[in-house]
């Protein structure tokens, strides 16, 4: 953690919403005139998209049927850990873009499913943000929740989410629903291991939960929408929490536990307005004064 070059971490699961999430940030930075460098997740896979098939291909020929995404065989855990540590004490690192589609591809060069050329992260700025799957990693040597200041988690309820993926990946890349299941299957292992225990060192988290029957998700015909769902938020440390203020600004919210409150599916975006504006800007406001 540092005073000086502050870092901001969102972390979810694949199809979890933090997307959505990081144009919230955007919106925040924009308005309260934060200089921030972004890095995503996917710029430290460890192979391109062609290279991840191959190697699954052959971890499955050796009978190791959970390779995935999440675990550290498919990433750069070290990398992005220095790259954390680097930021915090230097206010610079190293990163890169994965191409993900042609939109992308003619942004910043390169073919889909690709990798962009490692390059220094830009100076000067107010903070780093990360947005991806291990922004609050902790496992063996590697620690990369300790170099953030402020670490929020986004997790839709385990059957949201596979509902989401199911959808997203039938509608945009073409896989069929036993295809996606089988994906969800190798990926469980490394789910349980390493994107689960994240969110107990999270200082938020926001929790997506439907309110209409998701029992069997691999059914669903379509995602529950923002009114369909309620939203619990944790605080890992609720002292210096205004729940009365938020409780009488965001309609519809109660609290559940003492460091939790639960809020409409639609509130999300003014409930992290209200939530995370002061505490960037403390962030961004220490860092100023110790300049």
């Amino acid at each position: 953690m540092s005073i000086h070059h502050p870092i901001i971490s969102v972390t979810g699961s694949s199809g979890a919403g933090t997307t959505s999430v990081r144009r919230i940030f955007e919106q925040i930075f924009r308005r309260e005139d934060v200089a921030a460098a972004y890095i995503e997740g996917d710029a430290y896979h460890r192979y391109d998209r062609a290279e991840m098939k191959r190697v699954m291909a052959e971890e499955a020929a050796r009978g190791n049927h959970h390779y995935s995404h999440f675990g550290p065989d498919s990433n750069l855990f070290e990398e992005l850990e220095e790259t954390f540590r680097s930021y915090s004490h230097t206010g610079t690192g190293k990163y890169r873009h994965y191409v993900h589609d042609d939109k992308e591809a003619a942004e910043y060069g390169g073919a889909p499913g690709t990798f962009t050329p490692w390059e220094p992260i830009p100076t000067p700025t107010d903070l780093l943000f990360y947005e991806g799957l291990h922004g609050a990693v902790a496992s063996g040597n590697i620690d990369v929740a300790r170099y953030a200041d402020l670490k929020i988690g986004v997790v839709p309820v385990i059957n949201l989410e596979w509902i989401q993926k199911i959808h997203r990946d039938r509608s945009h890349r073409g896989y069929s629903t036993e295809a996606v299941t089988d994906t969800i299957l190798r990926r469980m292992p490394d789910y349980v291991n390493y994107i689960c225990p994240q969110f107990t060192h999270t200082d938020i988290n926001f929790q997506r939960v439907p309110t209409v029957d998701t029992s069997n998700p691999f059914i669903a015909r379509w995602i529950p929408t923002a009114d369909e769902s309620i939203v619990v938020i944790r605080f890992k440390s609720p002292r210096g929490i205004d729940f009365p203020y938020l409780l009488s600004m965001i309609q519809g919210s109660w609290m559940s536990r003492a460091n939790s409150i639960v809020i409409p599916g639609g509130k999300l975006d003014i409930a992290m307005q209200l939530i995370l504006t002061p505490m960037i800007l403390n962030l961004v406001e220490k860092k100023r004064r110790a300049a």
